[in-house]
């Protein structure tokens, strides 16, 4: 029992300091903008869903939950060929709906 309250104490810290998406050099070069008015000159492309385990025992913080799923936003939209996504979606179990761009000219090759 002992250890098992010691293993999912050590799951809860390490979840709630841990930003556990990280960006690929494609997501690098995606920009994430919180204005549709910032998007307004550019060409839409597609959109993409984002999801991460947002509770883990407890609820995960809001602000990593956004980080990550914007992390993997920005690597679908690098894949895509977007360089900006928009979120047009409230955080909802760890869901997030992002719009993605094409704002400015890209010289690589998909």
């Amino acid at each position: 029992m002992k250890k098992s309250l010691i293993i999912a104490c050590s799951v809860v810290l390490l979840s709630s300091c841990t930003t556990w998406v990280k960006v690929t050099p494609m997501g690098e070069t995606v920009r994430v903008v919180q204005s549709q008015r910032a998007v307004e000159s550019c060409k839409r492309i597609g959109k993409v869903n984002a999801k991460v385990v947002s509770r883990v025992v407890i609820e995960r913080d809001e602000e990593k939950v956004a980080a990550e799923l914007a992390n993997l936003a920005r690597n679908e939209a690098g894949m895509l060929g977007g360089d900006t996504i928009v979120p047009i979606s409230e955080i909802y179990d760890g869901r997030r709906v992002f719009a993605v761009y094409q704002c400015f000219q890209s010289d690589r090759k998909n």
